[in-house]
């Protein structure tokens, strides 16, 4: 069994680990895309929102609906990705670590 000193220098160390993950989700880009790629939204895997195209069809005064909905769409979608890559990077991190089922990181 481990003493207790090895337990919070394994602790300390994934907290580093984490803190140091976290900042680098930032630089994980991810696009969210509707309307087949007539509105696309960049994000960072941390969920800023980077960019915004919005195709020029779309910006007729008819099509002012459509075009809210196909924003929403895109930033919901960006978010969904921007979440999944958040999840990828922390999976690698925590992957060897010996948690029990259902812990939780950062704690």
């Amino acid at each position: 069994m481990k003493s207790i000193e090895d337990i919070m220098a394994m602790a300390q160390n994934v907290q580093n680990e984490l803190t140091k993950a976290q900042g680098n989700l930032d630089n994980i880009e991810v696009d969210g895309v509707s309307g087949g790629g007539l509105v696309k939204v960049k994000a960072s895997a941390k969920g800023r929102i980077i960019g915004v195209d919005i195709d020029e069809s779309l910006l007729a005064p008819s099509e002012k609906q459509m075009l809210e909905d196909l924003i929403a769409a895109a930033l919901n979608d960006a978010r969904a990705k921007a979440d999944a890559a958040s999840n990828a990077e922390m999976t690698k991190l925590t992957s060897g670590l010996p948690l029990p089922p259902g812990f939780k990181l950062p704690f």
